[in-house]
């Protein structure tokens, strides 16, 4: 039977051993255009000969290290040039949650990237290799995760790649005779789990040496630990070996991408691929993302801001990039935008001659908002920080109930039906906003330490107001300063009543 052919855009790869050709190939081109130049006309990352993707993204800061180091370096980047047939490159995310999230954005800007400079791209979700659990970086084992709950996960994480492609591909390309290369979204299982271990042991571990797998700093670091290192976790990085390899096969993949702490995993894939094929393959490491105090943004460490609005609403994390200090802005406008070097110039600029309107880091919130969100989502991101932070009652007005529900997500919620004749003293009772007694009525009409003014806030206290001012009005005005007058802090309130407003008398 012949063997089966995949298209990818303007090339045909042939699935099985025939797909070797074509990687042997760009690498044979690339080492000839190598030996015929002079030594001292070789491109390095950053010097000016170099052009490409590689060097560009050397400069800003997305690509941190090329492995293997020297010569292969300079083959990925005679292989990234201007004008070269499009390779492939995939990076792996393993589902142990529902949702990717900031510390995932670098790994999918750079599929991105390559995807902009005319390559392929797969992004690949590991619904086999979740189920043992990554040890890099971690100094415990992972909770098992049941299969039941890596499919579900995995649906996710899907959904959350195929969006930022899509994102991407109708808000940040313009076609303009450019061909955005092709993606391939795929789950690990589709393979693994049809591999039997004596199959797998037999055919790929003879290959991997345990030398060199127990150097890898995570092993060493568990090995030594009290808590020591399973048989799966010590597996996984054999697993995630046998991804590439595959992907090499059957989709002519030459480069993975991953986080820098996936650097040893890498190795073990290049590893495999190099002594089971005689071909080069290459990997590439992206910075880690870490919190003001030097933590790595994530699930494991409990800071993790998402990228499904379900977890992280469009305001929460437009307003993580807005809150990024003057340090880091610049930095970040290069890591996590599409802009280029000369427009992120011209915003710093503008910045250091105005810095209170905070120009970079509004326009980076406003470009990953957009990209994880869409319009809507930047919109609504826009919408919240007006009527949040600037009290703006018609952005309130303008705003859903979804939107209402995440501006308020961690603070206790409470619905209620108003009924004819409810006041605004009423209503803060039943949510519990103000004491019982003269205390909570003083607070009300009087106002405690102007935290609320009866006329300038609410009108009369004898009518019950719009619900959305009402609903900023009072987790504004009674948390202002709280501290002081004693109050309970984080009250959502949503009231229904049966008419907008209406006085006591009626």
């Amino acid at each position: 039977m012949a063997a089966p052919t995949l298209r990818v855009g303007s090339l045909w790869l042939l699935s099985g051993r025939r797909a070797a050709a074509l990687p042997r190939l760009l690498v044979s081109q690339a080492r000839r255009q190598r030996h015929d130049q002079r030594p001292d006309a070789r491109p390095v990352p950053g010097s000016p000969v170099a052009k490409g993707l590689l060097a560009t993204q050397y400069q800003r800061g997305l690509f941190q290290e090329v492995f293997p180091p020297q010569p292969a370096e300079e083959q990925l980047i005679d292989l990234l040039q201007p004008g070269r047939p499009p390779v492939t490159a995939y990076c792996g995310f393993d589902p142990t949650a529902d949702s990717l999230h900031v510390g995932h954005l670098l790994t999918v800007l750079g599929l991105l990237h390559f995807q902009r400079a005319g390559h392929n791209v797969i992004a690949l979700v590991g619904g086999a290799t979740a189920q043992l659990g990554d040890p890099s970086g971690r100094t415990k084992a992972r909770e098992p995760l049941t299969a039941e709950q890596v499919r579900e996960r995995a649906g996710g994480l899907l959904e959350g790649l195929q969006r930022l492609f899509q994102n991407h591909r109708e808000l940040f390309w313009a076609e303009d005779g450019d061909r955005l290369g092709s993606v391939h979204f795929l789950d690990n299982a589709s393979w693994l789990e049809r591999e039997s271990v004596m199959g797998f042991l037999g055919g790929i571990g003879g290959h991997l040496r345990m030398g060199t797998l127990l150097s890898r700093q995570s092993c060493k670091a568990r090995l030594s630990s009290t808590e020591g290192l399973g048989l799966a976790e010590f597996l996984y990085p054999a697993l995630q070996a046998y991804d590439f390899l595959h992907l090499y096969r059957h989709y002519g993949c030459l480069i993975q991408l991953g986080g820098a702490d996936q650097l040893g995993n890498i190795m073990s894939g290049y590893d495999l691929v190099s002594k089971v094929t005689d071909n080069d393959v290459y990997g590439i490491t992206v910075p880690l993302i870490t919190s003001t105090t030097g933590d790595k943004l994530g699930k494991s460490a409990g800071n993790a801001v998402w990228l499904n609005r379900n977890r992280t609403s469009p305001f929460e994390l437009y307003q993580f990039f807005i809150r990024q200090p003057d340090a880091t802005v610049e930095r970040y406008l290069k890591l996590f935008t599409f802009l280029s070097d000369m427009e992120i110039d011209h915003i710093m600029q503008v910045h250091a001659k105005d810095p209170e309107k905070r120009g970079p880091q509004k326009r980076l919130a406003a470009e990953v908002t957009k990209l994880v969100h869409g319009r809507k989502g930047l919109e609504s991101a826009k919408r919240c920080t007006k009527a949040f932070y600037y009290s703006n009652v018609d952005a309130l007005e303008s705003m859903s109930d979804e939107e209402l529900q995440e501006l308020f997500r961690e603070a206790p919620y409470i619905e209620m039906l108003l009924e004819p004749g409810t006041t605004v003293i009423d209503l803060c009772r039943k949510a519990n906003a103000i004491a019982d007694g003269p205390k909570g009525y003083r607070d009300i009409t009087v106002g405690a330490s102007d935290n609320i003014k009866r006329r300038s806030l609410f009108g009369a206290s004898e009518t019950v107001p719009v619900p959305k001012e009402l609903l900023l009005k009072i987790w504004q005005s009674i948390t202002r300063k709280m501290d002081q007058c004693g109050l309970k802090k984080d009250i959502m309130c949503q009231a229904f009543p049966k008419q907008l407003c209406w006085p006591v008398s009626r």
